[in-house]
This record gives C-alpha cells, sequence and structure tokens, in this order.
C-alpha cells in the first residue's frame, strides 16, 4: 500500500518535533527512516498511525487524502504500529493477546488456527497458551506482529524494532519484513542503527532536527561502497564527524588497595543460585559484563548496588564491609546505579526534570529557586533537549539518558550501569562514553552491562563472561578477540575459567 505524508508539521509547546516533513513510502518496499534521538521519527510514525494529530499537513493512501484520527482509524485504513514497548496484556496468555481488538465475530478455536497458521507462515514459534509476560521482548514482537496482520493491514510501522533482541530474534524479524515486502505490503522501520537500515532497507530517509535531510535509495551500487554510504548517512545525521572517545590513562597496576573487593559471592538467580569469582576493582577501572540477557549480570550489579542482598560471600567497598547494608548507605558511600529500564526504575513518569532534582534535595522544604538552577545547569552540561518542566516521559531515549547521568551523584566512587547506551543513537552513545570516561579519570570504577560486544571490548579494561549458570574470571580485554568473546557467551567457556556452584 502506498503512503505519502505531505508538509507534516507538529509542535510540543516551544518544541518543534516536525517541521514541514515529506514522506513516500511505496507498496512492496521496506523504508528506513534514521535519525539520532530526538531527530522526530517516531512523532512522525505516531501521526501516521494515529496516536497523534498532526498540526498541520496531509496524509494519502493510494492518493487518497485521509484522516486519522486514533489508532482504530489506522487500522481500519490498513495502518498498524508496533512500539519499542509492545502493547499487550502481560497477565493474558498469548492466544488471549492474540484474540484482544479483534473484529467479533472469531470462536477461540478460530483464533488459534489463525494465530497458528500466521506463526507457521512466518517462522514464528509462540505457544498460544504462554503467559504474555514471560516471553521475551523479541517474542511480544512476534505477537504484536501477528496480531495486526491479522487485522488486516497492508502497512507496518515499526518503532526502534532491534532494541533489546537477540541477534537470532533480528534475523527472524528481517525475514519476516522480507516477506511482508514480498506480499507487497509497504514496511517502515525507524531505527537509529545505521548497519539495519543498510542491510535491510529498499530506501532511507533522515531526519535532523525535525526536518528531512534526504532520502536515499538502497541499490546496489550503495550497498557495495559501505564506507561512502555509512559518512553519507552519519553526514546528514549529525551534521558532522563523529569521534570516538578513547581511554586516556587506563589504570595502572599500583600497590594501592583496590576499591571494590567481592569473596564467595553467592546470588540468589531465579530458581537456581550463581557463583562469582573473587574479584577486585581498581579505582578509575572499567569491567564489562558480558553475556545473554537474563545471566546473572543484572544480579551482580544489584549485589554491588545493595540492593540485591547476596546468598553468602562478602561485598568490601575500600575496605569496608558493606555485605547486607541497606541501598541509602551504598548510596552514602558513593555508589551509583543506572537501571536500563529508564522509565520503570531510573525516572518517574509524570515527573518533570525540575521535580527530579527536587528530589535530590535532603531538607524537609524543597529549595525551588536552587532546584531550577540545577536544572538549568545541568540540561545546558548535559545537551538535554528539553526545559526544566519537561516531562521525563516525554523526552527521547537519549535524553532520558542524559537526565539519568546527570541525576547522579558527583563525585562517584563506583558506577554500576545496565545498557548505558541501548536505544540511542551513535551520537549520545559517544556523549555517553565520553561523560563516563571522564569520571574515570576522577577514580570513578564503573561496572556495566550491555549485549554490544563491541561497546564492551572499546571501553572495558576487563571483562567477566555470563553463561549457562556459570561466570568466568575477570578476563583482561587485551586477552580477547570478538570471535573468542561470542564463543565463551555461547558456552565454550575454558575449564580454567568458570565458577559455578555443584
Amino acid at each position: 500500500m502506498k503512503i505519502e505524508l505531505l508538509n507534516i508539521h507538529k509542535c510540543f509547546g516551544a518544541i518543534q518535533a516536525n517541521r514541514d516533513v515529506s514522506l513516500r513510502v511505496e507498496a512492496g518496499t521496506i523504508h528506513g527512516l534514521l535519525g539520532e534521538n530526538g531527530a522526530g521519527k517516531s512523532t512522525l510514525v505516531k501521526i501516521l498511525s494515529g496516536f497523534l494529530r498532526c498540526d498541520r499537513g496531509e496524509i494519502r493512501i493510494q492518493g487518497q487524502p485521509v484522516r486519522i484520527n486514533s489508532p482504530a482509524a489506522a487500522i481500519r485504513l490498513g495502518i498498524g504500529m508496533l512500539h519499542q514497548d509492545p502493547l499487550d496484556f502481560p497477565s493474558l496468555t498469548v492466544l488471549e493477546n492474540f484474540i484482544a481488538g479483534q473484529r467479533l465475530g472469531s470462536t477461540r478455536r478460530e483464533s488459534r488456527q489463525q494465530l497458528e497458521q500466521l506463526s507457521e507462515e512466518f517462522g514464528f514459534h509462540l505457544d498460544p497458551e504462554a503467559v504474555t509476560g514471560e516471553l521475551t521482548v523479541g517474542e511480544r514482537q512476534q505477537l504484536e506482529i501477528l496480531r495486526l496482520l491479522s487485522l488486516g493491514i497492508s502497512t507496518l510501522i515499526l518503532d526502534e524494532p532491534t532494541t533489546g533482541i537477540s541477534a537470532s530474534q533480528k534475523d527472524l524479524l528481517f525475514a519476516a519484513l522480507r516477506r511482508l515486502a514480498e506480499q507487497q505490503k509497504s514496511v517502515i522501520f525507524v531505527s537509529h542503527k545505521l548497519e539495519d537500515v543498510e542491510r535491510l532497507c529498499d530506501w532511507v530517509t533522515v531526519m535532523r532536527q525535525g526536518e528531512v535531510v534526504g532520502t536515499l535509495p538502497m541499490n546496489r551500487m550503495n550497498r557495495e561502497i559501505p564506507e561512502v554510504l555509512e559518512r553519507q548517512l552519519i553526514d546528514w545525521m549529525f551534521g558532522r564527524e563523529l569521534l570516538i572517545p578513547e581511554r586516556l590513562h587506563p589504570p595502572a597496576v599500583t600497590p594501592d588497595p583496590p576499591l571494590l573487593v567481592l569473596r564467595s559471592l553467592l546470588l540468589s538467580q531465579r530458581h537456581s543460585t550463581l557463583a562469582v569469582p573473587d574479584l577486585a576493582v581498581k579505582a578509575g577501572e572499567v569491567l564489562g559484563l558480558a553475556g545473554l540477557e537474563g545471566s546473572g549480570q543484572r544480579q551482580l550489579l544489584l549485589a554491588c548496588a545493595g540492593l540485591l542482598p547476596p546468598l553468602q560471600g562478602q561485598i568490601l567497598l575500600r575496605g569496608q564491609e558493606m555485605t547486607g547494608r541497606p541501598y541509602a548507605e551504598y548510596l552514602r558511600q558513593g555508589v551509583g546505579f543506572s537501571p536500563a529500564d529508564r522509565l520503570r526504575e531510573g525516572l518517574i513518569p509524570g515527573f518533570t526534570l525540575l521535580e527530579h532534582f527536587a528530589l535530590r534535595q535532603q531538607d524537609f522544604w524543597v529549595d525551588w529557586a536552587l532546584a531550577h538552577q540545577q536544572t538549568q545547569a545541568a540540561i545546558e552540561q548535559f545537551t538535554i533537549r528539553g526545559h526544566p518542566y519537561s516531562r521525563v516521559e516525554q523526552l527521547s531515549g537519549g535524553n532520558q539518558q542524559r537526565s539519568q547521568l546527570a541525576l547522579l551523584p558527583s563525585p562517584l566512587t563506583l558506577l554500576l550501569m545496565e545498557h548505558p547506551t541501548r536505544g540511542l543513537d551513535i551520537e549520545s552513545s559517544l556523549w555517553v562514553w565520553g561523560q563516563l570516561l571522564q569520571r574515570t579519570q576522577a577514580g570513578t570504577s564503573i561496572i556495566f552491562t550491555s549485549a554490544d560486544l563491541e561497546e564492551l571490548m572499546h571501553y572495558s579494561d576487563r571483562l567477566l563472561v555470563f553463561s549457562g549458570g556459570q561466570v568466568s574470571r575477570p578476563i583482561p580485554v587485551a586477552e580477547l578477540t570478538l570471535a573468542r568473546l561470542g564463543q565463551m557467551i555461547g558456552g565454550k567457556l575454558q575449564e580454567r575459567d568458570p565458577y559455578s556452584i555443584p
């Protein structure tokens, strides 16, 4: 189905999210919408899918002007959207979620047959009776795609769909999207990841600061010269060359006592336990935690933050016993934790930036003038695209992460981070690591987990590898390659590496 958006404008107060944006998507194509966080991509597709209304502009389907006032109206016109966080009911089964929103008249048995037929067609393996809340993000995406297809959509919009899914799930997703294009459906693929767009899309449109900068066909010539294509897209996205921050002074081997010591640590992990090797982390060191999602990295971070008491063992910070002490005591000792789920654990939806900075004050009465001053200073220092009265859920993912960093106390002794750049564009990712490495120069130690192996290899001094209920010894990055790291995550830990409970 051919889609056209013509001269779209959308403002949120003083912030212009879309400015005179035009986009044409042909039937039977996968059209990439590329741009940094806050470029206006999500706003544009939310207008097309009925979640937002534009201030000015026109939408055409098959050349005919249409009005899309709600998601239901978009569905009736054949347009469906897969959001970054799939819209499902976690407590319901896969089949019950598949049935939700369907037109009346189908029996449960007929719906189950349709679900199974669509799953088989696209190579998905979903148990109709499984509880949706127990599925992975990738499986929830698959369910939502099948549900939208059952409603008869001809245009599928995907907003940052590869964030938080495994490599195998991404391969399955891309194969399904190519199949949809073969069926003459149109796909709009919103992303900030160059490699995903280059690999999948037929066309790519780049947005920057709410405007369309350019559109390119992803033809054979462009694919055969990837360096030229990548330079062009980066220039359109950011308007300048991006520099990768480097470790200026990796911590040297010194006789100074370690900042963090873990001894015989045993952690609770779902229905089992996880043993962590004895570990000493130096001041200024960056320790990466590698492994598949759910392999125990989060449990270690929570334990080091005082949020998960270990079953046994010791946690020492600057020689001081911290095992079993409350989270508040860890905070007083300069330990900061930055979770991956920014809106559920890191920030408070509905609160403004100003209110977040007010909460940092320890006095009974809030000094609003001071809070406003601190908020404005943080907006300028951390280049947050917003104002003191912006609610955090209205910010882009990159600006939410900048806000989390701005709210961390300074100085910090130990910074614990889950996926510090997940969902961020290239510029925001480099900016985040520039800020983190500045902290290491002041002596802050960083322990972080990431699904990006290149990020782990580039910024870590040593790595712990989590695989199959085991944890490797701390390995200097200089002793590893990307291929070897991938093998270890896949289960090929050397015999001398793993630490596990019999």
